[in-house]
């Protein structure tokens, strides 16, 4: 493929055509993403290097805690995971709850990850880290909960979804795949400019979110997730009432 085809193929992931067959749903999973690298960097440098959507990290810093190397906390990422786990739960729950409507699916979705996210803001408005800027006691322990809930929740939306290397939270399988799939390689098509994109905003939320916390900003980290969120629950409005084919799961 050309430059100039890679563009029009990440283009058509940001503003998608309307015979897209995911619908407005790429668009919306990609602002979800920005929020993974937003929300990941502030529990990294604020939770006591801890990840709320990045598990298979979490599974590494256990073994880091447990090998004794410092600055990692067993039960912290321990709490992670069982919390995410939560949140998955949910997430599974969610899709027998609203059928095979995509659209209804990602906007209450969107809505109880919004809720969760603000809580997780009211607390860090009312309470402050340590001189190290990291959070503690029964702050710490609510706050990874309150956002890996959210993030788990997430996880299991977008896997239900099922729009092509739209993950959110996760990207080890996108880069695999520029890769494994380039036609040096044997494949058929790297999809470069559309793996590109969830990569790019992913950086981006993680770029921001790190910027924030490191200049003591670390409730603005939030406040820009949760705004996001919000966004992607006004903008799926019209999603969760179509009858168009793409809102049904297959």
């Amino acid at each position: 493929m050309t430059v100039n085809e890679h563009v029009v193929e990440a283009w058509r992931v940001v503003a998608p055509p309307k015979d897209n067959p995911h619908g407005p749903l790429p668009p919306l999973l990609l602002l979800m993403t920005v929020v993974t690298g937003l929300v990941d960097a502030f529990s990294y440098l604020s939770l006591g290097h801890v990840l709320v959507a990045n598990m298979t990290g979490n599974v590494v810093f256990l073994g880091f805690a447990v090998g004794g190397a410092p600055g990692f906390v067993w039960w912290a990422s321990l709490l992670a995971i069982g919390t995410f786990l939560v949140g998955a739960f949910l997430g599974g729950r969610l899709n027998e709850v609203v059928g095979h409507h995509r659209g209804r699916h990602l906007c209450l979705s969107a809505i109880v990850e919004t809720v969760l996210v603000l809580l997780s803001l009211v607390v860090t408005v009312f309470t402050d880290p340590r001189s190290d800027g990291v959070y503690h006691g029964g702050v710490l322990l609510l706050l990874i909960a309150l956002l890996g809930i959210a993030l788990g929740l997430q996880n299991a939306t977008a896997r239900a979804l099922a729009v092509p290397d739209l993950t959110t939270t996760v990207l080890t399988l996108t880069i695999t795949g520029i890769a494994a799939d380039s036609h040096a390689a044997g494949g058929q098509s790297s999809k470069l400019g559309r793996r590109l994109v969830p990569i790019a905003t992913m950086f981006l939320g993680g770029l921001v979110g790190a910027a924030l916390v490191l200049h003591d900003h670390r409730t603005w980290v939030l406040v820009i997730a949760a705004g996001l969120l919000a966004l992607v629950v006004l903008l799926s409005q019209p999603a969760s009432r179509s009858q168009a084919a793409w809102t049904t799961k297959k």
